[in-house]
């Protein structure tokens, strides 16, 4: 039988989680501090331990994992889901993070899956600068689900030497994602070189990816190096892969497999330690079925697939991106702060986005530049945002609570903020309306990540 331990300072999250994994057959013992935690396990052996990150004493939830390091596999659990989190917890041996409020199946099947088989960690991989820069820093912003997925994908193949290509639409920040795992790569202190494959002729690509020696063609009055070879330690950054004509994916093709290039006009190869990261909007696989599209650079690029989801599929992160634009708006139009009228946010929200994260900013920056006061109003936002089906879904709060779909979880962690933004901070009105004692409401806040005023 499977035994789980479970370790967080919040007692209710404690007997949660032990009536999921109870659910599942497991004997699950529960430790509210890590010494605690220590020495139940001393006494017994654990198949798993589930454990808080945040933990109000001496050890943090990273701190018992290096306990337990070698003993059984490891899952974290914080408020706080964001790539940061992502990459240490992958860093330092975790199996998996959940990041709170969780979903019962998401929870089970994790912990399902660490209980199967144990996963086979990078023991070389260490500590480097870049990966104290948060995940807002690379311009990934966003707490829901499917971004919190692309985080741990992201910190999982990081520190590995896999090709990667990132598909999505148009404006979803692929070369965002790209940046991110250069930055949490052991190649994070080289540099990182983008192309757009697409805004150049093949003639013009080739010398640009590949340099050229000198009289290889006229104008060519120096040796000059390629980008692939500028991205020397570090990453190539391909994008718009999808756009170059089959005789370029030939020459991609034999660098990536060869590991080499040769300049435009030299008669010898460069051995060139470059890796590769490549992005497209288009969908590959139907461009190899139609003969577009080489079937082998297609499988020599997605040794790894990462997707990065449209904004409609992550609606909760509208607000958290649109307040970071409005933000770097003002500093740039010069007017003081900026900030949203609620039902500007609701239109913001009910809006599908076929531009996404790139449409957004450009309609922010466009509502700070016509916003009369230091409010913006719907009527500040662009024309397409103002249609009568928009303007309608937009007037119910209805779409800002429910439109992704949230768990219960979710919804609580909206209302508690709902009910403090209301009472500009109150602790103890908020506690009171939701029925709950003081403690109960810093219980919650820090569950969900919710700094309260004064904290």
């Amino acid at each position: 039988m499977k035994r789980v331990l479970v370790v967080d300072d919040d007692r209710a999250s404690c007997e949660l989680l032990r009536e999921i994994f109870t659910g599942q057959g497991w004997v699950v013992e529960t430790a509210l501090e890590p010494e605690e935690a220590l020495r139940k396990a001393q006494q017994e052996k654990f198949d798993l331990v589930v454990s808080d990150v945040n933990l109000e004493a001496d050890k943090s939830g990273l701190d018992l994992l290096q306990d337990f390091r070698g003993q059984c596999p490891v899952i974290l659990v914080t408020a706080f889901g964001s790539l940061d989190t992502a990459v240490t917890a992958a860093r330092e041996g975790a199996w998996d993070f959940i990041s709170k409020p969780f979903k019962v199946e998401e929870v089970i099947s994790v912990a399902q899956q660490a209980l199967n088989r144990r996963r086979e960690r990078d023991k070389d991989l260490t500590d480097s600068p870049s990966t104290s820069s948060t995940y807002e820093d690379l311009g990934l912003i966003g707490r829901s689900p499917a971004m919190i997925d692309l985080y741990k994908e992201i910190a999982r193949v990081a520190p590995t030497k896999a090709t990667v290509l990132v598909i999505g639409e148009s404006g979803t920040g692929k070369e965002l994602v790209a940046r991110a795992i250069h930055q949490h790569s052991s190649r994070s202190l080289g540099p990182f070189v983008p192309v757009n494959c697409g805004a150049l002729t093949e003639t013009l690509l080739e010398a640009e990816l590949f340099g050229h020696v000198r009289g290889a063609f006229t104008g060519a009055a120096t040796d000059r190096k390629g980008l692939w070879e500028e991205a020397q330690g570090g990453t190539l950054f391909l994008d718009e892969i999808g756009e170059t004509s089959p005789a370029m994916q030939v020459k991609l093709l034999r660098a990536l497999q060869e590991g080499e290039i040769r300049r435009v006009g030299a008669s010898k190869t460069a051995r060139i330690d470059t890796r590769v990261v490549a992005a497209t909007n288009r969908e590959l696989e139907r461009e190899v079925k139609n003969g577009s599209f080489r079937e082998d650079l297609f499988y020599r690029l997605s040794v790894v697939t990462l997707r990065v989801p449209p904004l409609r599929e992550r609606r909760t992160d509208i607000p958290l991106l649109a307040e970071r634009f409005l933000h770097l708006a003002s500093e740039r139009v010069g007017r003081g702060r900026f900030r949203f009228a609620e039902e500007s946010l609701r239109t913001l929200v009910a809006y599908d986005w076929p531009g996404n994260v790139r449409e957004l900013e450009s309609a922010v920056e466009h509502a700070a530049l016509r916003a009369r006061g230091n409010e913006v109003t719907p009527e500040d936002l662009p024309a397409k945002l103002q249609s009568p089906e928009i303007r309608a879904h937009a007037q119910s709060p209805l779409t800002v609570l429910y439109g992704d779909l949230p768990s219960l979880a979710e919804l609580e962690r909206r209302y508690l903020i709902y009910v403090l933004d209301s009472l500009s901070g109150n602790r103890s009105r908020a506690a009171e309306i939701m029925g709950i004692d003081r403690r109960t409401l810093y219980r919650m806040a820090e569950r969900y990540g919710i700094k309260l005023d004064g904290d």
